[in-house]
């Protein structure tokens, strides 16, 4: 008897440790994911961080599209949609406007405008374009309006939504 006890002792040790460290090692692994639930989630994360990639702007009744950068500027302007704005002319070749919330700044200095180009001036100024220029400012680039007509001396009324 005392010679079955002592055979069974190290083998109820053994699996004992074995258990121990199977818990241990289980504990450590990371869970397994199903890849299709794990796009799925990347695609909701991307709608949640860029919701789209496209806002228009309606100037004098015509609705133009401004095809967007994909960065915190226009995350952070999306947010504040829809805006009804009115923008000032400067040097006769911009409309801009002071909006009351700062914004997430990336600048950069262009050098170069181009007529249509949609920019954030400091944290706070929104700049349309409506004429190409040299510049020696810098900017957060917001996006593009294609076709974007001269908008002339003096104040325009835009908004600007999603729809």
């Amino acid at each position: 008897m005392k010679k079955e006890l002592k055979i069974s002792i190290p083998i109820l040790i053994v699996i004992i440790i074995s258990v121990i460290v199977t818990t241990i090692i289980m504990n450590n692994k990371e869970p397994a994911i199903d890849p299709n639930l794990t796009q799925e989630a990347s695609q909701q994360n991307d709608n949640e961080e860029n919701p789209m990639n496209e806002i228009f702007v309606n100037l004098n009744g015509q609705k133009l599209k401004i095809n967007l950068e994909d960065n915190s500027t226009t995350s952070a302007l999306i947010k504040l949609l829809p805006l009804s704005l009115s923008m000032n002319d400067l040097n006769d070749n911009e409309k801009y406007v002071y909006l009351d919330e700062s914004l997430p700044t990336n600048t950069f200095s262009p050098k170069h405008i181009e007529s249509g180009d949609v920019m954030l001036y400091g944290d706070n100024c929104l700049v349309i374009f409506y004429k190409s220029f040299s510049t020696n400012y810098d900017y957060t680039k917001i996006g593009q309006i294609d076709n974007l007509p001269n908008l002339g001396d003096g104040e325009v009324s835009i908004s600007i939504s999603t729809e």
